[in-house]
């Protein structure tokens, strides 16, 4: 069983009941969540050894944060114990024509003090396979950038692979101060998530003015833009998801894939999906695609298995992945019939 490590924030997600707007009852469902941490879970459910490095405080809520995690199958050996408060997200259910809503809350969590000597970093990734952040770590604050940067450095210290999502979010930082942090750890990566606007926003790379040809959006545009992710940055593969929605409720889901070392773009099939949940799509495709390469599967059959663990949960409420690796290849091999 290969082993996995990933590093970040762990939520608290409080919800209203099924399709309720916030407040407009006086509960709250409580459960957990947050992307490095869905990534965990999803790997772990795929049957890979993951373990998930974070800071959590030492009360209750950081308790039940690590009972979440226990829960999936992750274990939780490194995570560090400290400071005041877990970060809270709101997230409210989308209903046609009515889509999601979220509301962050996580300023001074216990992550953002976390101090980079706080975790050992060589003992966390000794026997590792694979690493993952995303750039929504380093954009909480100076203590996880470092912490950031370090796991970066211990990772290919112990030839560990790396895959890294950028996941620019405005809310937290400009292009600019972002552009100056994600940088950088680009030169440890091998494997990177990311959207156009990602990579225009968070890493400062667009198509020149010489390129005309391909829509932002299309597979055209996106090879053009990816081609120069794997140039600037020595990238291996560049993946992103495709969603075309149709209301809040319904979309085509797809992914797109460019592999450096054959010069490739390789589109999936795209997926009908009833969205009960689309939170945690684009983690549970990471997740996908971090357990197909490890496999040893092809670029593009991990674009496949990617694709279909991201379609699986959107039909499955909050935020983890809840699903094995045979669940994901009988949809690639279009197995829809009743299992007995």
């Amino acid at each position: 069983m290969k082993k996995t490590v990933a590093f970040g924030e762990i939520l608290l997600r409080l919800s209203p009941p099924a399709n309720e707007r916030f407040m407009q009852s006086p509960t709250l469902g409580a459960t957990f969540g947050g992307g490095e941490a869905n990534v965990a879970m999803s790997l772990a459910g795929l049957g890979l050894e993951s373990h998930f490095v974070t800071r959590l405080p030492a009360h209750a809520i950081g308790d039940a944060a690590l009972r979440a995690l226990h829960a999936e199958g992750v274990h939780t050996e490194h995570i560090a114990r400290g400071g005041e408060r877990v970060g809270i997200y709101y997230a409210e259910n989308s209903v046609s024509p009515r889509l999601a809503s979220v509301v962050y809350d996580r300023s001074q969590s216990s992550i953002t003090e976390l101090d980079a000597s706080a975790i050992d970093w060589d003992r966390a990734f000794a026997g590792a396979h694979w690493f993952h952040v995303s750039g929504i770590t380093p954009a909480l604050g100076p203590k996880p950038q470092i912490c950031t940067f370090t796991a970066l450095e211990a990772a290919k210290r112990a030839g560990v692979s790396v895959s890294f999502g950028v996941h620019y979010r405005a809310k937290l930082w400009s292009p600019e101060e972002a552009q100056r942090v994600l940088r950088p750890l680009l030169s440890y990566v091998d494997i990177v998530f990311a959207n156009e606007d990602d990579i225009r926003y968070g890493l400062g790379v667009a198509r020149t003015r010489t390129e005309h040809s391909g829509q932002t959006g299309s597979s055209e545009s996106y090879r053009q833009v990816a081609e120069r992710v794997t140039e600037e940055f020595g990238i291996q593969m560049v993946a992103m998801t495709v969603r075309e929605r149709m209301s809040a409720s319904e979309s085509m889901w797809s992914g797109l894939l460019y592999e450096r070392g054959s010069n490739t773009l390789f589109e999936s099939a795209r997926y009908p999906v009833s969205i009960v949940e689309p939170i945690g799509a684009g983690d549970a495709f990471a997740a996908g695609l971090i357990y197909a390469v490890l496999a040893g599967r092809s670029a593009e059959r991990a674009l496949s298995f990617a694709v279909a663990a991201g379609a699986l949960k959107h039909t499955i409420p909050g935020d983890f992945n809840r699903v094995s690796a045979a669940e994901v290849d009988r949809l690639v091999a279009g197995e829809a019939s009743l299992q007995r």
